[in-house]
């Protein structure tokens, strides 16, 4: 079963203000996160265009930027595109959907997914990651971030608003596995404890895979 993407869209509207405020700074308090965004820019060696996908308000794209990577952010949510762009004006942020990218095939040099996968069914995981290697170029970068585990939580309440929605969680192995049998090489997954106080207390992992040359 697939996750509604219209009850993902809602969610997010309906918190976005919300969102914004209470992230905006997120990075700060994550070292791992600033050491594999880092990274992340080192390994593209200037190479652009490059997106964030479910960029949310903007944080990580924001981030790259003052990394000097030239990133857009890409959300389904209308409501927290404002937000974005109120806070961060001289970055493109654009509304669009993951599962069916609006980009020409190998056009794209790296891309970013911090957390974007976390609303989504393990077909829905699969099919957004069959997009992303069809429009990265050859060597193109892919960097994404979820939850480690099984099964699923549900929200019916996130920041003071009420919401209707299920936080999924994924095994080391499966988002292995799928990367790899979409066609990614150099599959590394780095994995993190919670950091206390910070964010909500589940096991973390950082995936860097990379589009082969023909």
């Amino acid at each position: 079963m697939k996750q509604n993407l219209k009850a993902i869209t809602h969610m997010y509207d309906t918190v976005a203000r919300e969102w914004a405020v209470q992230f905006a700074a997120e990075h700060q308090h994550k070292a791992k996160d600033r050491e594999v965004l880092l990274r992340f820019s080192e390994d593209l060696q200037g190479r652009q265009p490059v997106w964030d996908l479910g960029c949310g308000p903007g944080a990580t794209t924001a981030y790259l930027k003052k990394l000097g990577v030239e990133a857009s952010g890409l959300d389904l949510s209308a409501k927290i595109l404002e937000q974005a762009r109120n806070a961060h004006p001289g970055i493109l942020f654009q509304q669009g959907d993951m599962l069916k990218l609006g980009f020409s095939d190998a056009t794209i040099a790296g891309i970013v997914a911090f957390y974007a996968i976390v609303h989504f069914r393990e077909q829905q995981v699969e099919t957004a990651f069959q997009e992303i290697f069809r429009v990265l170029e050859a060597k193109g970068v892919f960097l994404c971030s979820f939850h480690i585990g099984e099964g699923s939580i549900h929200l019916d309440e996130f920041l003071g608003k009420k919401v209707d929605i299920e936080v999924i969680f994924f095994p080391v192995a499966f988002i292995h596995r799928c990367l790899k049998d979409i066609g990614f090489r150099q599959i590394e997954i780095i994995e993190r404890e919670p950091y206390p106080g910070v964010e909500y207390q589940s096991r973390r992992a950082y995936v860097f895979a990379t589009k082969p040359s023909r």
